[in-house]
């Protein structure tokens, strides 16, 4: 085996992907700044009790966990952000009023999430705590529509649903756990015959409300669809209310999706996904997930999205192209010394032409080059 191989679906980011990444975190964080989000930088690495704190067992199996040689405790890397934030909000500010954070940084997963997925994605989110109402939901796709826009990504397309449809449904039919774990499986996968038989024991208002459920996809209209076809429980009337405010101001391509269950253990509301027509996968996931606080022992609802830098970037518009400026290397000359400071100071890219490399001249992609006209050093096209 070749020694700088690396772990199948790990990679390195070479430059002009790494320019495009950081100029769009860049502004990503500078939109998130402007909407009031303050940025916290997680730890890496957390004891597995605290990292997997109220996120279910999809989380579990996508965590790298080792042994703390200090401690003796198991450890994980870990694979979402969104809980380690939940934890600074409910034990490290602790506020009483609405908090609102953003956070950017490498994940590590164990299996990737598709197969042009890296295990290694560099996740960047905002999330609001203490605020429990619709308006916060609105609030944080509002924001990922700007990011998106930042990003130059058009026609994107927004579905979103909601867990406490298919929830409620399932408490009213007395669903044990592997029953539930089995239905929600079926839904995800739209296996219309494998949701039938296993509905088939079910009083028929349930049955048919449950297998409907992968039938109601589209516009606004499935809303009012849903409403004739399941049955007029609180949590499903109030859940409809939600996706119909959230279809009526959002700015967004928006479609409604009662089987989209993702995360179904760790959300607790709205759930919503965004697409690029340049990605079989989301661009972005997001929704509300209060448990996620009241399992830190403060209950907070909370509400957010994120996404993957390194996705983003196949479809985002390229940032403009690096400009650079060629200068000679005569480390004896103070005023083209303080020329190159000069520049440098004004944000330019200044390249010193070391010695010995002219014939590799064009590997720096300068398109400037620093003259020496009398006294003075001047910038001129290459």
């Amino acid at each position: 085996m070749r020694k700088w191989l690396l772990p199948e679906f790990v990679e390195d980011v070479l430059p002009e992907e790494a320019h495009a990444i950081e100029a769009h975190r860049s502004a990503l964080l500078e939109v998130f700044r402007v909407h009031g989000y303050e940025l916290v930088l997680p730890p890496m690495l957390e004891y597995i009790e605290s990292l997997l704190t109220g996120t279910g067992r999809d989380l579990d199996l996508r965590t790298f966990k080792l042994i703390d040689q200090m401690s003796g405790r198991t450890m994980g890397l870990r694979a979402d952000m969104t809980p380690q934030v939940a934890r600074i909000d409910a034990h490290l500010l602790n506020r009483q009023g609405v908090a609102r954070l953003c956070y950017c940084g490498t994940v590590l997963h164990t299996r990737p999430r598709g197969l042009t997925a890296t295990r290694e994605p560099l996740q960047i989110g905002a999330e609001i705590y203490g605020h429990a109402g619709i308006e916060s939901d609105l609030e944080i796709q509002r924001l990922l529509r700007a990011a998106l826009a930042a990003c130059g990504v058009a026609e994107a397309r927004l579905d979103v649903g909601h867990v406490g449809v298919f929830r409620a449904l399932a408490r009213a039919a007395g669903v044990e756990p592997e029953l539930e774990a089995d239905l929600l499986e079926a839904l995800l996968a739209k296996d219309r015959p494998g949701l039938a038989a296993l509905t088939d024991p079910f009083a028929p208002p349930l049955r048919e409300a449950l297998r409907a459920l992968p039938e109601l996809y589209g516009g606004a209209e499935v809303i009012e669809e849903a409403a004739r076809r399941l049955p007029p429980l609180p949590a499903i009337s109030a859940a409809l209310a939600d996706l119909a405010a959230l279809m009526r101001d959002n700015g967004l391509t928006m479609s409604v999706d009662l089987a989209d269950l993702r995360g179904y253990h760790y959300h607790s509301g709205v759930v919503f996904a965004a697409y690029s027509p340049g990605l079989p996968s989301a661009i972005a996931l997001g929704g509300r997930y209060d448990e996620v606080g009241k399992a830190f022992g403060r209950a907070r609802p909370a509400t957010g999205f994120s996404m993957d830098l390194r996705e983003l970037v196949r479809v985002a518009a390229p940032p403009p192209r690096r400009s650079a400026i060629l200068a000679p290397y005569d480390g004896a000359d103070p005023a083209l010394r303080a020329a190159i400071d000069r520049l440098r100071r004004a944000g330019e890219v200044v390249i010193e032409d070391l010695p010995g490399h002219q014939a590799a001249r064009a590997e720096l992609q300068c398109d400037r080059q620093l003259v020496r006209h009398g006294g003075a050093w001047t910038v001129e096209k290459l």
